[in-house]
C-alpha cells in the first residue's frame, strides 16, 4: 500500500527542470547535439547523490546513471527506468514559464502570454477526464518540456520514495537519463554494460494507462537533385534549375495518401522534413515510417521512382538517392520477453489504472535499446500536446506515475 501521507516531490522537481533550456539540434554532428543539455544532466547527477544514490554520475557524453541497491534477498532482475533530458528542436525551450491551472473545471484553456494559443478540448479529449485536476501549462510562448522532464521528475521522486520507505522490498533499480532522444540519437553513446540492467522502461508516454510495446520502424531518405547554373540573363536553353526539379518532384507525391496528414492508426507515411537548395543543388529530406518494416522499402521505392521520373523531364538534371536506417519496431524484440509488459500491466491494475495498449506512431529510446539487448517498453508520463506551445500535464497524473514506478518494482520483487 502506497503511503498516502508521502510528500511528493515530483512537481517541485519538474518546475525546476523545465527552467533549463535543453533543446537538442537535429543539424548538429556533435554528441550531445547541444552542450546545454549537460547543464541539467550535471544537476541531476548531483541531485541523485543528494537523495542517496552514491554512484550517480554524468559521463562525458551527458548520460546520467545511478543505482538504488536491492534490499531483498531474492534474485530479482535488475530493472532500469529511463527518461531523456532534451526537448524538441521544433519549439523553443528557453525561458519556460510554467503555470499551474488549479482545480480545472472544464473548457478550453487560453494561455496568458499569447491569446492565440488555446488548449482546446476538441483537440485534447483527455481533458474531459481532468475535472478537479491541477493542469500545468506554458504561458503560450514556449513548449513546456513535460516531454520528457516529467518522466525525469517522476523517476527521481519514485527513487526518493524508496529511500524514505526502506521497508519496501525491491531489487536493484537503475536510473538513466539520456540526451538527444528527440533527434533520434539518444542511445548513440550509451554504455549498457555500465548501466547493468536486464530490462528497462522508458517513462515517456502520454495518456494515463498507456503502455507501449510497439513503435514505428523508421528510415530516413535524402534525395539530392543536381541542376546546372548559369547567369539568368543568358540562361535560355542552358540552365537547369534544381529547385524547380525538386519542386516538381514534391508536386508529384500522392495527395490523398502516404503523408502524415492523410494517415492514422496503423498506416505508415512518407514525410518531407526539409527542402533546401539553389539552382545548382537542392536537397530534400524525408522520414519514412510504418509498423511493418518491410513496407519501408516499398515507400522508398515509390520515392525513388518518382524522383527518377521527374529528372527525366528535365534534360541535364540528375539525382542521388540515399536511404538510411533509423530504428525498428521494438515489438519484434519485446514479444520474446512478455514478462516485462506483464509486470507493468500488473502494477497498473493494482493501482486501478486501466492499461491502454497502443502502438506509438513514432519512436522512443526503447526501440533502439530493445534491439541493443535491453528490452524496453514505454509507460505513460502524463505528457500531452508535446512538441508545441500547447503542451500540458496534470499534477495528479505525475503523482500516479510515481506510484506506478514503485508498484512495478514491487511486482518484480514479489514474482522473483
Amino acid at each position: 500500500m502506497f503511503d498516502e501521507n508521502y510528500k511528493f516531490t515530483t512537481v517541485e522537481r519538474f518546475l525546476k527542470y523545465v527552467k533549463y533550456d535543453t533543446q537538442s539540434d537535429e543539424e548538429s554532428t556533435s554528441f550531445p547535439s547541444t552542450e546545454k543539455q549537460k547543464n541539467l544532466s550535471k544537476n541531476l547527477s548531483e541531485e541523485l547523490k543528494s537523495i542517496g544514490l552514491k554512484d550517480a554520475v554524468m559521463d562525458e557524453w551527458g548520460y546520467v546513471m545511478a543505482t538504488l541497491p536491492a534490499n531483498t534477498t531474492k534474485d530479482v532482475p535488475v530493472i532500469a527506468f529511463i527518461s531523456h533530458v532534451d526537448t524538441s528542436p521544433a519549439v523553443t525551450g528557453a525561458n519556460v514559464n510554467p503555470i499551474i491551472q488549479r482545480n480545472y473545471q472544464g473548457g478550453d484553456i487560453t494561455l496568458p502570454n499569447d491569446p492565440n494559443q488555446v488548449i482546446k478540448v476538441s483537440d485534447n479529449p483527455e481533458l474531459k477526464d481532468m475535472t478537479g485536476f491541477d493542469i500545468i501549462t506554458t504561458d503560450g510562448t514556449t513548449l513546456l518540456g513535460a516531454d520528457n522532464k516529467a518522466g525525469i521528475a517522476e523517476i527521481a521522486d519514485a527513487i526518493n520514495y524508496f529511500i524514505v520507505h526502506p521497508e519496501i522490498k525491491h531489487g536493484t533499480i537503475k536510473v538513466c537519463f539520456t540526451p538527444d532522444e528527440e533527434v533520434g540519437r539518444g542511445t548513440e553513446k550509451i554504455d549498457l554494460n555500465k548501466l547493468g540492467a536486464k530490462y528497462a522502461y522508458t517513462v515517456d508516454g502520454s495518456s494515463r494507462g498507456e503502455i507501449e510495446s510497439e513503435t514505428f520502424s523508421a528510415d530516413a531518405v535524402v534525395i539530392k537533385f543536381h541542376g546546372k547554373n548559369i547567369h539568368p540573363g543568358y540562361a535560355k536553353g542552358k540552365m537547369v534549375n534544381s529547385v524547380r526539379v525538386a519542386s516538381a518532384f514534391i508536386e508529384s507525391l500522392p495527395k490523398d495518401r502516404l503523408s502524415p496528414e492523410t494517415t492514422d492508426g496503423r498506416n505508415g507515411y512518407v514525410h518531407c522534413t526539409n527542402f533546401n537548395g539553389t539552382e545548382e543543388l537542392t536537397t530534400v529530406k524525408f522520414i519514412i515510417r510504418d509498423f511493418e518494416t518491410s513496407k519501408l522499402k516499398e515507400y522508398e521505392d515509390i520515392l525513388k521512382q518518382l524522383a527518377e521520373k521527374t529528372v527525366q523531364q528535365y534534360p541535364g538534371a540528375r539525382m542521388e538517392f540515399e536511404a538510411i536506417e533509423q530504428y525498428r519496431n521494438m515489438k519484434e524484440i519485446l514479444d520474446n520477453y512478455p514478462v516485462v509488459m506483464e509486470n507493468a500491466i500488473e502494477g497498473m491494475k493494482r493501482l486501478d489504472i486501466t492499461p491502454i495498449l497502443s502502438p506509438i506512431r513514432g519512436g522512443t529510446d526503447g526501440s533502439r535499446l530493445s534491439f541493443m539487448g535491453l528490452p524496453t517498453p514505454n509507460i505513460f508520463a502524463g505528457e500531452h500536446s508535446f512538441h508545441s506551445k500547447l503542451e500540458w500535464i496534470a499534477v495528479q497524473d505525475m503523482k500516479l506515475v510515481v506510484k506506478l514506478i514503485v508498484e512495478i518494482c514491487k511486482v518484480w520483487e514479489e514474482k522473483a
